[in-house]
């Protein structure tokens, strides 16, 4: 059951909130797949795509995964007796042997863990996990540059199907 639009943040695709940040600041290194636990407010909030995942991190602390700086904002009809925390530390829902390939993994250093994307996997929220570590300056750079030839390139493509 693939969506064709599982990429991109387009209507009907899955996704709910990307970290484009996380891409261009980090080399990812694996991927994991955590579940969320959310209150009905942040449910309807994620159905509407009010979330942020910008300054986001993952936080190993007693076998449990936290996480921490994620942006979820109420809506005004949600919740009228609930009061909406939209950056509180939520718990991620993995098993214990990935939790500890993360703590491990993120004691050594340089290394570090950070949410991907928040997507729908069914009637599910679930969180795309990287372990990253640190691009130099000018690996940003060489990024930059070949992102910009990938434009370049499709520019100069349109334009010799047109002729």
């Amino acid at each position: 059951m693939a969506n064709k639009n599982a990429k991109g943040k387009g209507p009907g695709s899955n996704v709910i909130a990307l970290n484009k940040k996380a891409r261009f600041e980090y080399h990812i290194d694996e991927t994991f797949e955590a579940g969320l636990v959310l209150a009905g407010w942040e449910v309807k909030s994620l159905r509407a795509g009010k979330a942020q995942l910008t300054d986001t991190y993952i936080l190993i602390k007693d076998g449990e995964a936290w996480l921490l700086g994620s942006h979820i904002m109420p809506l005004n009809t949600a919740s009228t007796h609930e009061v909406a925390d939209p950056t509180r530390t939520r718990k991620l829902l993995m098993h214990r042997k990935e939790i500890a390939r993360v703590f491990s993994r993120t004691q050594e250093k340089g290394h570090t863990c950070v949410p991907l994307k928040l997507y729908w996997k069914g009637n599910r929220v679930k969180c795309e996990l990287a372990l990253v570590t640190g691009k130099k300056l000018h690996d940003k750079r060489a990024t930059e540059k070949d992102r910009d030839w990938q434009r370049q390139k499709g520019r100069i493509m349109r334009e010799q199907n047109k002729a």
